[in-house]
């Protein structure tokens, strides 16, 4: 067995790019005469039906920084990372049930939008550059690096080389299809997503057995290393030393505290998630994804988090690795890297899972790669080309720009991706520095929704106050702040306070004038989705007791 690709690995990896590239385009293609409008290049012509809403949020959401980057933290650790995917299935019900409805009867193509209607248009732009900004610097970016870095660890591709072939393989067809190609194509990826995460993690738990199957190497993970299965972790070890895992997740602070921020943010109002759900065909199908979404979320741990436990284990036990022979010493994770747990393990698959296992990796790297720059062209082009530059442009022309602020974000996300290398548990990198934008963003929306006094002028003071409060409580030594986290609930509290205490001094505590007051009608979700939510409940509450 060898570390590259062999005959029947290149053949199913290639037959993958060309089903994506083939459905992509075909879906992109013009029907009849008709050419493509903006709602039809943005919204994908508001005709996704649920399944390929849920499967299309999935695979927007499960990139390289979960696949590499949540093994790693898997690795270093253990089981606590999970709490952002099984925090995400609550939060998915949140924004079905709460966010959604007014979103979709605004009939939104941005959020940045939804920031116009209820508050100004400069608002709406200073969130739009935040949003654009933070795309291309840390999200295509980092999400480009660590593809590559997986490349360059399985197949010995030099690491620029690869950023290139993902950067050009996402472009080919998202930026001539629009979100109907990417949301399309996400379906499938979503197969490769699922299918390749449990051939691996099948593999790593079959080789700590030994060959005794999956159950057995389950058991002897706990066993060898039950430290790594704590959802709550503690702020010092046994003993006395500071744990140094505890800056990242920061006890039981994780589950009431700034996860919270991070997860509504993202979740709700995150161009590049929340813009298939504004794709639908209605508001209930949209809610139907919602919740296909939030069963998916509750089992990405046991395909992205469980197999960097396992590689935990078999690096600290000689004789798993004398078994593995000479190829288990190249590219091996360690406390220090350990965003390699991912890769290092593709390389024990036997020829032809090998390929299925990269591809979905790929899949993983592509349709976030597409998801991405599809959001940074709609915010680019809906709010700030169409407001500043060309008020009266046509639908041919509207696309075209599209396209084009596409291809310009993702050639810097190229040029930006190769600095990041060195970074380790990326995964907690991207979450800590979205940490800093995503505080004063949540405040302003969340203040705009639920409280019909905040103003326009509070909401601006409170967004661009809040960067500067995110970044002193960043390098600013104060005690009991050191987590990231903490650090992101306090500049969220801090902002909101801020806007609220803006709001009375400029209106004196009347209701600004485009405050909106919400309705129990915007609320109503079918049977089915409660029901569902309550099934999601349960299952939580059932695995956050087996590893509390």
């Amino acid at each position: 067995m060898t570390s590259g690709f062999e005959t029947w690995d290149y053949a199913v990896f290639i037959a993958y790019a060309i089903l994506i590239l083939g459905v992509g385009l075909w879906v992109s293609r013009d029907k009849g005469e008709h050419q493509k409008n903006a709602e039809d290049y943005f919204l994908a012509s508001k005709s996704l039906p649920w399944w390929a809403i849920g499967t299309s949020l999935i695979a927007a959401n499960i990139s390289a920084e979960q696949f590499i980057g949540m093994s790693g933290s898997g690795f270093a650790v253990g089981i606590a990372i999970a709490s952002y995917e099984w925090m995400a299935a609550l939060t998915l019900i949140i924004v079905g049930k709460y966010f959604l409805p007014i979103f979709i009867e605004k009939g939104l193509y941005t959020i940045p939008e939804f920031v116009e209607k209820r508050f100004s248009t400069n608002l709406k732009t200073i969130l739009a550059v935040f949003w654009i900004a933070l795309y291309i610097f840390v999200n295509l970016a980092s999400v480009l690096y660590l593809g590559g870095l997986a490349i360059e660890t399985i197949m010995g591709i030099d690491m620029m080389y690869a950023i290139i072939g993902l950067a050009l393989f996402a472009a080919a067809y998202s930026l001539y299809g629009g979100l109907s190609a990417v949301a399309w194509t996400d379906v499938i990826q979503v197969v490769f997503l699922v299918l390749g995460g449990l051939i691996t993690t099948y593999l790593a738990l079959n080789t700590v057995s030994n060959g005794e199957g999956i159950l057995v190497g389950f058991s002897k993970v706990v066993e060898a290393a039950p430290e790594k299965f704590h959802m709550v972790l503690d702020e010092f070890n046994s003993d006395g030393s500071v744990n140094s895992n505890y800056l990242d997740l920061p006890g039981i602070w994780v589950l009431i505290g700034g996860l919270w921020v991070a997860n509504i943010y993202y979740w709700g109002f995150n161009q590049y998630i929340i813009q298939r759900t504004l794709a639908a065909k209605s508001l209930r199908e949209s809610q139907k994804g919602i919740l296909l979404a939030a069963f998916l979320k509750i089992i990405i741990p046991l395909i992205v988090v469980i197999p960097g436990i396992a590689a935990y284990v078999m690096v600290n036990d000689p004789e798993i690795m004398s078994n593995l022979g000479d190829l288990a010493q190249m590219n091996m994770p360690s406390e220090t890297q350990a965003d390699k747990a991912y890769p290092w393990l593709l390389q024990f698959l036997p020829t032809g899972l090998k390929g299925v296992a990269f591809a979905a990796l790929a899949a993983a790297v592509v349709s976030s790669l597409a998801s991405m720059l599809n959001s940074t062209a709609t915010i680019f082009t809906m709010d700030i080309y169409k407001q500043y530059i060309n008020k009266n442009a046509n639908d041919k022309t509207t696309v075209n720009v599209g396209r084009i602020t596409a291809a310009v974000a993702l050639l810097i996300g190229v040029i930006m991706a190769p600095l990041l290398g060195g970074i380790d548990q990326a995964f907690q990198f991207i979450q800590e520095y979205t940490g800093i934008v995503s505080p004063g963003i949540l405040a302003v929306f969340i203040l705009g929704l639920f409280w019909k006094k905040t103003t326009n002028k509070a909401a601006i003071f409170g967004a661009l106050s809040s960067i500067p409060i995110a970044l002193g409580l960043k390098f600013l030594p104060i005690p009991g702040l050191e987590p990231w986290m903490h650090q992101m609930g306090i500049t969220a509290l801090l902002t909101m306070l801020i806007i609220v205490l803006v709001s009375y001094l400029e209106h004196n505590g009347q209701d600004d004038a485009k405050g909106i007051k919400l309705t129990k009608q915007l609320f109503q979700t079918s049977p089915l989705f409660n029901v569902g939510a309550f099934a999601i409940l349960i299952i939580l509450t059932v695995l956050y007791s087996l590893f509390w």
